[in-house]
């Protein structure tokens, strides 16, 4: 399946066959397409737990208003990211790129970051977004379903991970074979809401 036709087709999954398991080397794939999304500066913020044990996937379904997704999908992508990404070894993020353009922008991250906490947070949230999406077209382009989630207390799946006070949950994205065919989707508002232009 093409790009755009994952784009259009993909949906919301909410139940699928438990006993169905994506095979390591599509697994491998749905990380890899994550570590291709942009990031700013490239400091790949994400960090994305993969949980598989499932005792731990039993209290975070709990965690998430026992939505049956959590336990039932393949795979269950917890993506977070480090508010700290911008401060940690900045060099590396360039370390292949020539000279002259670490010269420019390694010594741009820190004083872009440094401040402004919200800035942090924002890039975290941004960073999350755009791998998730990656996640879910290539999950879709693959033949397999995904959904996202936010619907759970994300203190509560924080202290089920051993998250580190740095990081912060964006969403977590469940992927798998659905049981059923998708519904179709709710509706699109006008697009003279959506699109402007100039101003």
């Amino acid at each position: 399946m093409d790009a755009l036709e994952a784009i259009r087709t993909r949906r919301a999954v909410k139940h699928y066959d438990a006993d169905f398991i994506i095979p390591e080397e599509d697994e491998a794939i749905l990380k890899e397409v994550i570590r291709h999304s942009p990031t700013s500066f490239n400091i790949q913020n994400w960090r994305i737990l993969i949980i598989k044990d499932k005792d731990l996937r039993a209290e975070i379904r709990k965690a998430a208003w026992n939505q049956a997704q959590v336990s039932e999908a393949s795979l269950l992508f917890l993506l977070c990211a480090d508010l700290h990404a911008w401060d940690n070894d900045p060099v590396r993020y360039w370390a292949d790129a020539p000279k002259e353009v670490q010269d420019i922008l390694v010594p741009a991250i820190k004083p872009f970051y440094s401040h402004q906490k919200w800035q942090q947070r924002d890039e975290a949230m941004r960073s999350i977004g755009i791998g998730s999406q990656s996640l879910m077209i290539a999950a879709k382009a693959m033949g397999y379903d995904s959904c996202p989630m936010i619907g759970f207390d994300s203190i509560k799946v924080a202290e089920l991970v051993n998250m580190p006070e740095n990081f912060v949950i964006g969403m977590m994205v469940t992927v798998g074979k659905a049981l059923s065919p998708s519904k179709p989707k709710g509706g699109f508002i006008d697009d003279a809401e959506v699109f402007y232009e100039d101003r």
